[in-house]
């Protein structure tokens, strides 16, 4: 029996190792698959060998880190001296992977990384240890394909997770009527982020800005998305003080019903796009690690829609820009001003264009099983 790991991040990584699996059985039911991963990992019937909870936040404090240099050194014996696999698929997550992938692949084992680190975007000498270390990248942008082959390294294009993973638009009269919304008026979501850092320097100054949109137009209405791995004691913090609605679980469904979206940078705002819903993008963190960030950035955009699209479709309201009366007038003009909002979901239906149809789980398993073979 052939023996895979997958070893993700965070709940998006997650999500893709689930279906690469799914997939990767149905082809070859001679496969075992063990991994760093969660509920989504679990059910497509690998066997978890720890929660990537243990994996979220790192690089915050100096507890975070020597935890996951534990658990990099962890993992890597039991990869190296018990589990011993053909190939390990690493998802996302590029600074613990690539130290992952650089002590097995000394030590010769096959190992592939899907969703790599965003070396078009900053700290472009990650892909030298990517040529050094990884035997084949699993790409998901297709401009990404050139830039890899330039410097030799092994590249397969798999396409978007998202085009084939994201849940068609919600029925927008049952999603109000669920959770108990006004079909009359206008609704602004906000996604304050996933992160406990995110909502730290995110969630008040969304908030704020919602309370002040709300009294300048009575006629919106506001929902806050609860990130489904963040827990309640940690969420609740933050949005104690507001009578807005708080979603959790329905991520997706509340994107695509929203007439409009104040969002934290992220993956997000690509799904968002591919449901041509309007949206602002806010980011704010410790100045120390912004300026640390310009000196490394390839890229002055910092959206997925607006980098694949080459074009600033989303205003983006980073560091010092973001702040209330910017997010109320940017708001303001994407519900109120027609012209713009319309261009703006014309050019939003264009970002799916740019992107390829392939099922990229399929094409991801479909090299597993190849290599494997």
């Amino acid at each position: 029996m052939k023996k895979v790991f997958i070893i993700t991040g965070e709940h998006s990584g997650d999500m893709h190792a689930g279906k690469v699996v799914e997939y990767l059985k149905s082809i070859n039911p001679n496969v075992e698959v063990h991994g760093i991963g969660g509920e989504n990992l679990k059910t497509s019937g690998a066997t978890i060998f720890c929660d990537h909870t243990k994996m979220s936040g790192f690089g915050i404090n100096l507890k975070m880190i020597i935890e996951h240099l534990s658990l990099e050194k962890e993992v890597c014996e039991y990869i190296l001296d018990e589990f011993k696999p053909d190939v390990v698929l690493l998802i996302d997550y590029g600074t613990f992977n690539l130290r992952v992938a650089k002590r097995l692949k000394n030590k010769g084992i096959k190992v592939l990384h899907y969703i790599p680190p965003q070396v078009w975007a900053s700290r472009k000498w990650r892909i030298k240890g990517i040529k050094k270390y990884v035997d084949k990248v699993l790409c998901i942008f297709p401009f990404e394909v050139e830039m890899y082959q330039k410097e030799g390294i092994d590249v397969h294009y798999c396409g978007h997770p998202l085009i084939k993973q994201l849940p068609p638009v919600a029925d927008k009269n049952a999603f109000f009527e669920k959770y108990n919304l006004d079909i009359s008026r206008p609704l602004v979501s906000i996604f304050p982020g996933s992160r406990p850092l995110e909502l730290a320097f995110l969630a008040k100054t969304f908030i704020k800005s919602a309370k002040k949109l709300q009294k300048k137009h009575p006629e919106l209405q506001f929902c806050i998305s609860h990130a489904p791995n963040l827990s309640d004691k940690i969420f609740d913090k933050y949005v104690k003080d507001t009578d807005f609605k708080v979603i959790k679980g329905d991520n997706h469904a509340l994107l695509s019903v929203s007439d409009s979206l104040i969002l934290a940078s992220g993956t997000v705002a690509l799904e968002a796009a591919l449901f041509q819903t309007p949206m602002i993008i806010g980011y704010k963190g410790p100045w120390l690690i912004y300026l640390i960030y310009l000196m490394v950035r390839c890229i002055k955009k910092v959206s997925l829609p607006n980098i694949i699209s080459d074009e600033n479709i989303i205003p983006e309201l980073i560091q010092h820009k973001f702040n209330v009366d910017n997010i109320i007038y940017e708001t303001e003009k994407l519900l109120y001003d027609k012209n713009y909002r319309n261009e703006i979901i014309t050019k939003l239906g264009n970002v799916k264009n740019c992107l390829s149809d392939k099922y990229s789980a399929k094409e991801v398993a479909e090299c597993i099983n190849e290599l494997i073979s």
